[in-house]
This record gives structure tokens, C-alpha cells and sequence, in this order.
């Protein structure tokens, strides 16, 4: 049992380690408080440190204020063992905290030095999709290690370990296969950073569905489809799969539009109301432009208009833009040139009419 003198230690101590870790919280809030002050909106590395490592320089500077403090307390053996336990947990801990906000802080700094919000954003897609696709695998390589390292400071867990360690070929055949999925997952995130298959934000049809590279994760891809719903894709798949990406090398497409019309359509006039149309809009870029019948039917022509867009939604936007001028132009101005149904009446003989 412990004596009056024990108690008496270990309420001691605990006064002074309560203090300490007080004090570290306030010098903590005074800190940062000067930094926000003294950070200018421009100074984007400043201020990303300031808001990422915040939160874990409020469990790195308690830890340090009761490492400090931890050889003067005077504790029993016990208790001080058991306090260095948990200042090693918690040691590790922050050290695994502060590294996920560093990796934070790059990915601002990639995000304001490579912005996505222009048209024609190749480059700043490529990069931001890489750093994005590494730091997802370093942030599960920090939690791995991390987690390893403090289960490892329990005895318990040390010792069995140590035990598997010795039989470690057939754990390591029994866990390989086990994990099959996840490391073709991995290795399928390390091919998209190095090959680049598929960017953050580009176009893309999947599965018959067309969206955006909305987010990659270590294991799986969010594809933001075009009615805001999301089609969630293992990483595997596209190394496994034919898929289209629309924004494989620039943002700008082509984009057509099908008009079946009569055969007597004035051909010539439909293709100069198209360049009247695109000249009177900022959705086409002006690089190209065309209008040619591509098919002959029984009872209609195919007629083909083709435009250049800056990026698969202006795109889309322009089609269906010109579609409804070009029907408006044709029924204003030829009306007869829209599909017809022709038929042939024959008079028939009168002694067939009164048969």
C-alpha cells in the first residue's frame, strides 16, 4: 500500500506536471496568436504553417513542457514509468501528427502555386494530382509506422512480435495474399502518379457515365458524374479497363452537332449562319469550324456541324447552343427544307372506282 509519503509525491508531481502542461497551453495560444498578427494574406507558406500546425503544436508543447518537468518530479519508480509510457505514446503520436500537417502545408502551397481555376489547366492538374496521389501514400506510410512504433512500446505486444517474426515466411505468404486487393490498389496509385492516365478535373466517361476526376485516394477514384451524382471506381480499374478521357493532353475539344434535314436544304446558307453563330459567341475559340454532309438518307441529309470548344463543358454549352439557332434559322427562313414525308397518289381507272 502506499504511505502518506507516496501520496503526497505523487500529488506533488501531479501539481507540477498540471502546471506545466497549463503554462505550455498558454504559451501555445500566445504564439500563435502573434503569427496570425504578424502573417500577410499573400504569405501562403506562412500562413498554412500557421493554421496546419496549430493543432499539433497543441499536443507538441505540453508533451515537451512534461518531458521537461518529468526528472524533477520525484516520482515512485512505478508511476514514473508508467508517465514515461505515456509521454513515449504521445512522443510519437505528435510526431506522426506533425507530419500529416506538413504534408498539408505542401499541398496548399502546390494549390496556390498551380491553380486549376483556368480553362486550360494541363500542368496544374498533372502536378496537383501527383502530389496529391504521394502524399495520400506517405500519410498511410506515416500512420503505419507510427502505429507499429507504439504498439511495440508494450511488452506484451513486443514479445508476440518477436514470436511471428521467427515465422515470418508463411505469415508474410498468408498476408500477401490477404492484402492481393489493397497492394494492386497501391501500386495501381503509384502507375496514375508516374504514368498519369488520369489528372484531377479531367473529362472523362466511365462505365457508359461522363463526369470529372472529382478526388484519388490511396485505394479507390471519385468520379463526379455530369447530375452531380458519384461513381466510385477502384484505382485497379483503370489499368484493367478501356475508359475515355476527353482531357488527355489540352482541355479544348471538338464538339459536333447531327441536323437531318430535307434534301432540298440550301447547304451553303445553313454553313454561313453556322460562322454567324459562333462569331457572335464567346464559347467557341475560333481554331475550328465546319459544316459538311456526312450521310444521305432515304427520306432526309446529314448535315454535321463541327466547333472547337475551350474545355468539355463550354463545349457541351456551344453544341446545344448552335443546335437551337441553326433548328430556329431553318424554320424561320426554310421550312420547307425540314424533314418531310413524301407519298405518290395514283388516280385509279373509273371502272375500278365503281368496282
Amino acid at each position: 500500500m502506499y504511505t502518506l509519503d507516496t501520496w503526497t509525491a505523487l500529488a506533488t508531481g501531479a501539481a507540477w506536471l498540471a502546471g506545466a502542461i497549463v503554462a505550455a497551453f498558454l504559451v501555445h495560444r500566445l504564439l500563435f496568436a502573434l503569427l496570425r498578427r504578424f502573417t500577410k494574406p499573400g504569405q501562403v507558406v506562412r500562413a498554412s504553417l500557421v493554421e496546419r500546425g496549430a493543432a499539433p503544436a497543441r499536443l507538441i508543447l505540453p508533451l515537451l513542457a512534461a518531458i521537461l518537468v518529468s526528472p524533477g518530479l520525484g516520482l515512485p519508480p512505478h508511476a514514473a514509468e508508467w508517465l514515461r509510457h505515456v509521454l513515449v505514446i504521445g512522443e510519437i503520436a505528435a510526431l506522426m501528427w506533425l507530419s500529416i500537417a506538413l504534408s498539408n502545408v505542401f499541398q496548399d502551397v502546390v494549390a496556390a502555386r498551380f491553380s486549376m481555376a483556368s480553362s486550360d489547366n494541363l500542368t496544374a492538374r498533372k502536378i496537383q494530382t501527383q502530389f496529391q496521389v504521394l502524399r495520400r501514400m506517405l500519410v498511410a506510410t506515416v500512420v503505419i509506422i507510427g502505429a507499429g512504433l507504439i504498439l511495440m512500446t508494450f511488452p506484451m505486444i513486443h514479445s508476440f512480435g518477436a514470436t511471428l517474426f521467427a515465422s515470418a515466411g508463411l505469415g508474410a505468404l498468408v498476408a500477401g495474399m490477404a492484402a492481393r486487393p489493397a497492394l494492386a490498389n497501391l501500386l495501381a496509385g503509384v502507375q496514375i502518379a508516374l504514368t498519369e492516365p488520369i489528372r484531377l478535373e479531367d473529362a472523362v466517361i466511365v462505365e457508359g457515365e461522363w463526369g470529372w476526376i472529382e478526388e484519388i485516394t490511396t485505394t479507390y477514384v471519385v468520379v463526379r458524374i455530369w447530375d452531380l451524382r458519384r461513381l466510385i471506381v477502384p484505382l485497379s480499374y483503370f489499368f484493367e479497363h478501356p475508359f475515355q478521357n476527353w482531357t488527355r493532353q489540352t482541355a479544348e475539344l471538338l464538339g459536333t452537332v447531327m441536323l437531318y434535314v430535307d434534301y432540298t436544304v440550301p447547304v451553303d446558307e445553313v454553313r454561313g449562319e453556322l460562322k454567324r453563330i459562333l462569331d457572335s459567341t464567346d464559347l467557341w475559340t475560333g481554331k475550328a469550324w465546319a459544316l459538311q454532309v456526312t450521310d444521305a438518307r432515304e427520306q432526309t441529309v446529314e448535315l454535321r456541324a463541327l466547333m472547337s470548344g475551350g474545355n468539355s463543358g463550354t463545349t457541351f454549352d456551344l453544341r446545344c447552343l448552335v443546335r437551337e439557332r441553326l433548328i430556329a434559322f431553318l424554320q424561320e427562313r426554310y421550312p420547307g427544307s425540314l424533314p418531310r414525308t413524301r407519298m405518290e397518289v395514283e388516280r385509279l381507272p373509273a371502272n375500278a372506282t365503281a368496282a
